[in-house]
C-alpha cells in the first residue's frame, strides 16, 4: 500500500504535471512575474466560475481578511463577530487592524458560527460578521443575512476552507461560497481544495466600488503608479502561483467530488458506533443528510472531521500516528482561551460547544488520491482501537 498522507501534493502534481508545467514555463519565458498575464486570466477564469463580478487576488488568505476589513472602511474599536472555533487568522486580522473582535460559540453539528450567539452578541457598536465555512461546508448564510440587514452590517465571508462549495437559499438559489455577503475572502495555501504551490489569495466581491477600492490597497493604495489614493499594502499574488491556480481551477470540481466520495467511505464505515460522531452535510433550506447525498453540494470535505465521545481522543490521535497514519487535531485550543485573544468579556459557559469540541475532534486523511485499499486501512485501525 502507498504510503498515506494527510494531504497528497505529490500524487495530484502527477495527474495535472503537463498543465502545471506548461503554465509555469510560461511565465519563465515571458518573465512577467508580478501580475504577469497568467494573473488576469486566472482572475478572469475564477470570476467566471464563481460567477461574481469581482476577484482579486492577493499574497495570501491572512491578507485577503485584513483587505476586506480595510476596503469596509472599519475604525479602530469597531466590533466584529466571528466564530469561536476556528483558525487564529480569522481573529488575528480583526485585533491588528485595532478592531474589537467578538467571539462566538458554533453550532455542535457543522462547526460553522452559532446563529443564536450572534444574535446576543450584537451591540451599537457592531459593525460586521465572519462567518467562517468550517471544514468546507458553508454557514448558514440566509439566517446571517438577515441578520446584517436587521442590523446594517457587514459580512466578510471567510471562505479559505470552502471554495467551490453551494449555498441553496430558502427560494432554492443557489450561490457560491464567498460570493454571499458583502465581500468574501479566500486562502490558495497548497493544502487547499484549490491551492497553489506557494502562498495566494483572493477577494471576492459583486459590488464595483469596493472592488475598486480593494484593488487599489493591494497595491500600495495606487491606481496609477506613484500616486497613492488610499493607504494600502503590498499583496500580490505571483505569476508563477496564478499559472498554478489556472492549471487547477479546471479540476476543482472534480477535487471536491473526490473529497466527497472519501467522505462517504468514511461516513459509512463509521456508521452507528457508539463513540463516533461522523461530519454532516446540512444544507440549510433542504434537509439534514448527514450520509452525504448523492447531489451533495453544500460541503466540499477540505476536512474530514470525527468527533471521539468515549474520551479516548488523544490515545487514538497517537495510535494512529504509531501507525503512519496522519492526522491531526483542528483546534486543540479555543481561540477565547489562547493568550493572544483573552478576555474578560468571555465566560467559559459563553462556549460550551466549542469547549466540547476541542476535547473529542480528530481530522483524518482526507484528498483527491485516497485509494479504497488506504481508506479501508484508516477506518479499521480506528475501529479496531476503538473496540479495545
Amino acid at each position: 500500500m502507498k504510503k498515506i498522507q494527510m494531504v497528497d501534493l505529490q500524487g495530484q502534481y502527477q495527474h495535472i504535471k503537463e498543465e502545471v508545467n506548461s503554465s509555469i514555463d510560461q511565465v519563465l519565458n515571458s518573465s512577467a512575474y508580478i501580475n504577469g498575464p497568467l494573473v488576469r486570466e486566472f482572475q478572469t477564469d475564477l470570476e467566471n466560475y464563481l460567477d461574481v463580478k469581482h476577484v482579486i487576488p492577493c499574497a495570501n488568505g491572512t491578507d485577503a481578511l485584513q483587505i476586506a476589513m480595510m476596503g469596509l472602511g472599519l475604525e479602530q474599536g469597531d466590533e466584529v463577530i466571528t466564530a469561536d472555533f476556528t483558525f487564529a487568522a480569522t481573529v488575528e486580522v480583526i485585533a491588528l487592524l485595532k478592531l474589537t473582535p467578538v467571539l462566538v460559540d458554533v453550532d455542535a453539528k457543522t462547526f460553522n458560527i452559532d446563529i443564536d450567539a450572534v444574535q446576543k452578541a450584537i451591540t451599537p457598536k457592531t459593525k460586521a460578521i465572519v462567518p467562517v465555512h468550517l471544514f468546507g461546508q458553508v454557514a448558514n448564510m440566509d439566517a446571517i443575512l438577515e441578520i446584517a440587514k436587521e442590523h446594517n452590517l457587514f459580512v466578510i465571508e471567510d471562505n479559505a476552507q470552502a471554495i467551490g462549495a453551494n449555498y441553496t437559499f430558502k427560494n432554492g438559489k443557489k450561490q457560491k461560497a464567498g460570493t454571499i455577503g458583502n465581500v468574501g475572502t479566500t486562502s490558495f495555501f497548497p493544502s487547499k481544495n484549490l491551492g497553489c504551490y506557494g502562498d495566494g489569495g483572493a477577494i471576492f466581491t459583486n459590488d464595483d466600488d469596493l472592488a475598486h477600492t480593494i484593488r487599489g490597497i493591494v497595491n500600495h493604495g495606487m491606481y496609477k503608479r506613484y500616486y497613492h489614493d488610499v493607504v494600502g499594502v503590498n499583496s500580490r499574488l505571483d505569476s508563477i502561483q496564478a499559472g498554478v491556480l489556472k492549471a487547477k481551477l479546471p479540476h476543482l470540481d472534480s477535487y471536491c467530488n473526490a473529497r466527497r466520495n472519501a467522505a462517504r467511505f468514511y461516513n459509512k464505515a463509521f456508521a452507528n458506533h457508539p463513540n463516533i460522531i461522523t461530519p454532516t452535510a446540512t444544507s440549510h433550506n433542504t434537509s439534514n443528510c448527514g450520509e452525504i447525498c448523492a447531489v451533495c453540494d453544500c460541503h466540499v470535505f477540505h476536512q474530514y472531521t470525527l468527533q471521539i465521545t468515549n474520551g479516548k481522543r488523544d490515545d487514538l490521535h497517537q495510535h494512529l500516528l504509531d501507525k503512519e497514519i496522519p492526522n491531526a487535531i483542528y483546534y486543540p485550543v479555543a481561540l477565547h482561551a489562547q493568550k493572544a485573544y483573552k478576555d474578560s468579556r468571555y465566560k467559559e459557559s459563553d462556549f460550551p460547544v466549542t469547549n466540547a469540541l476541542i476535547k473529542t475532534v480528530i481530522s483524518l486523511p482526507m484528498h483527491t488520491e485516497l485509494t479504497e485499499e488506504q481508506l479501508t486501512f484508516i477506518t479499521q485501525t480506528i475501529l479496531n482501537f476503538l473496540a479495545n
